[in-house]
């Protein structure tokens, strides 16, 4: 998304220098960017429907098989705890998932972008001095 809005007014000498509109918009079109687009929605897509499914799955069999998910595997231990904390563990499972996959594939094309962008911004900014 593109804006006509010019930046706001009240900058101080400390604030960081920020590039213009077209390099965002240029780093945005980009086909490395969409790279990194691609990397994050194969893997954020895919395990968010997985699961809402699999928590929709546990409600549903809550609300309509209360027979199964009372029935006891050990003790007084049923199927409806098990698969509760199963809900849990496959939160924290995803949240480990993702955080590997972030250090992996996502921060370091990230850290590639803004460390361009950042040395088009110090040549600009040395030119002007």
């Amino acid at each position: 998304m593109v804006t006509d809005a010019p930046p706001p007014e009240g900058g101080t000498a400390t604030s960081p220098a920020q590039p213009p509109t077209a390099s965002f918009v240029e780093v945005q079109e980009s086909a490395e960017f969409g790279e990194l687009r691609r990397a994050y929605r194969s893997f954020a897509f895919p395990l968010t429907v997985a699961f809402i499914a699999w928590y929709l799955l546990y409600v549903l069999l809550s609300n309509y098989a209360g027979g199964f998910m009372g029935t006891r595997l050990f003790g007084n231990i049923n199927v409806a705890l098990v698969l509760g904390i199963g809900q849990f563990l496959t939160t924290f499972l995803i949240a480990w998932l993702y955080s590997r996959h972030a250090a992996g594939k996502l921060d370091p094309r990230a850290e590639a972008i803004k460390s361009r962008m950042e040395s088009g911004m110090e040549s600009r900014t040395e030119g002007h001095a």
